[in-house]
């Protein structure tokens, strides 16, 4: 390696990692780029979920289109044509989601995070602008679908980027933060679609959120993310070196933590869904709350969300610094979690205690999400500690093609119970993520890899 190159890399690791280096190139004080590349998921993920819930704070529009279904002559609980019009557009995004992952995650690891990004966001968000020219359910359903596809790429690729930037103590938190974009978009998407629809009608919201995505592209384009990244040296991992091709998937399916991972977000990630996309239909039918009077509410859900998202991250982070191995901080973390979600198997008693003070229910609703994101930003950190980073968007997809698929099937017992039989769904919703974990425990006694290990197989869970 030449010279230049060598100092080349001195420099960019002090802007990295805040080191302050004389070597040849002078004293450079510079911000951490990888909090920069931090930034950047975040607005990514925030502008995801922008696309993806703007059919849900549309919802009560949703009821003067002819072909939803709704009928005027019957109350909210008793809309079964609009309610299965509504759950398969909900189904269809999922599904083409779970498909998209399937193979988003792999493409993402062949290709590189660059590429796979910029085209994942290029699909997700021409198809967030055709939502705006559909004029039936099955339009509907094929937006969505594609919609699907193209927001498929966003996690496993935000994911292989913080294994590319980030040491494995501070994965968790950086996951965290950028997966608190989920919660920020409540912050934005219901005040900007409230404002659009009124001025110009639904169709316009689906435009102004794509709209953002384009702009996202661009920004994303002009970064020289291969340019500025850390070699591997910087990054220390500790785990397999990649395997490529069907060397690589037959491994990876060998592998316990695969099956724990997928298991975990089948389970959970439906709750997720759950929250984003019937809690303003949960409000409306409730305490007849519509999107409007309904925006504090929302706000405050994904607001403590993002201090759920955060804090959880760092939770895992601050149990390693103090002396506990990466299997103890994840697991503590997630243990936290998965408690601090059972109360809300409370709320339907609330709508029956308080049936005109929708803010008990909210905040019960409120804990239980940002107890899932914090458990979502240690859950899609633990690839990280058992895959070599070649092959963590191919994981991270796969697992999240089980999320999906279980978030579709929890959004057909919605659909077909939630309005008359709601203790049955927050039962589940509260249960899931104490059951998630016993099975990640079975399946991986201990997270990490022993240094030096040669291959993804089994003795890795046995750490």
């Amino acid at each position: 390696m030449s010279k230049v190159t060598n100092l080349a890399r001195i420099r960019v690791n002090s802007v990295l990692y805040g080191s302050k280096s004389e070597v040849g190139l002078g004293r450079f004080d510079g911000a951490n780029l990888r909090w920069f590349v931090c930034a950047l998921l975040f607005a990514a993920t925030t502008i995801n979920y922008m696309d993806r819930s703007v059919v849900s704070l549309i919802e009560p529009l949703l009821h003067n289109l002819p072909f939803m279904g709704w009928n005027p002559s019957l109350d909210a609980a008793h809309q079964s044509v609009f309610n299965n019009n509504y759950g398969d557009i909900v189904i269809c995004f999922q599904l083409a989601y779970g498909v998209g992952l399937v193979t988003a995650g792999r493409a993402i690891d062949m290709v590189g995070t660059k590429i796979g990004y910029a085209l994942a966001i290029s699909v997700w968000a021409l198809a967030s602008l055709s939502h705006a020219f559909v004029f039936s359910v099955a339009g509907f359903c094929i937006v969505r679908a594609l919609l699907g596809l193209g927001e498929s790429g966003n996690f496993p690729a935000a994911i292989k980027a913080t294994t590319e930037w980030f040491a494995s103590e501070e994965r968790a938190l950086a996951t965290g933060i950028f997966n608190s974009g989920s919660n920020a978009s409540a912050f934005i998407a219901p005040a900007m679609v409230a404002a659009v629809t009124m001025k110009w009608g639904w169709r316009a919201a689906f435009v102004a959120t794509g709209s953002m995505g384009l702009g996202w592209l661009v920004l994303w384009l002009i970064f020289p993310y291969n340019r500025l990244r850390p070699g591997p040296a910087t990054i220390q991992q500790n785990l397999a070196p990649v395997l490529a091709g069907t060397t690589a998937y037959r491994a990876i399916f060998r592998n316990r933590g695969l099956y724990a991972f997928a298991i975990a977000k089948a389970l959970t990630d439906p709750i997720w869904w759950f929250y984003l996309f019937y809690l303003p239909k949960f409000l409306n039918e409730n305490y007849g709350l519509d999107l409007k009077h309904a925006y504090w509410e929302i706000v405050c859900v994904y607001a403590v969300s993002s201090v759920g998202s955060i804090g959880g991250g760092a939770l895992s982070g601050w149990r390693m610094k103090s002396g506990h191995s990466v299997d103890s901080g994840r697991k503590f973390a997630l243990l936290v979690c998965a408690i601090a979600v059972l109360p809300v198997v409370l709320v339907p008693h609330l709508a029956h205690l308080f049936p005109a003070n929708a803010w008990p229910a909210v905040l019960l609703i409120s804990l239980a999400a940002a107890a899932h994101q914090g458990w979502s930003a240690n859950l899609f950190s633990t690839p990280t500690d058992m895959f070599p980073s070649g092959v963590v968007s191919t994981v991270v997809g796969l697992g999240g093609a089980a999320g999906a698929l279980g978030g579709a099937t929890f959004t057909w017992l919605v659909k077909q119970f939630f309005s008359l039989h709601p203790l049955l769904i927050f039962t589940l919703a509260a249960s899931a993520y104490v059951v998630s974990l016993g099975i990640f425990q079975l399946l991986v006694p201990r997270l990490g890899q022993i240094p030096g290990s040669s291959t993804l197989g089994m003795e890795q869970s046995a750490g």
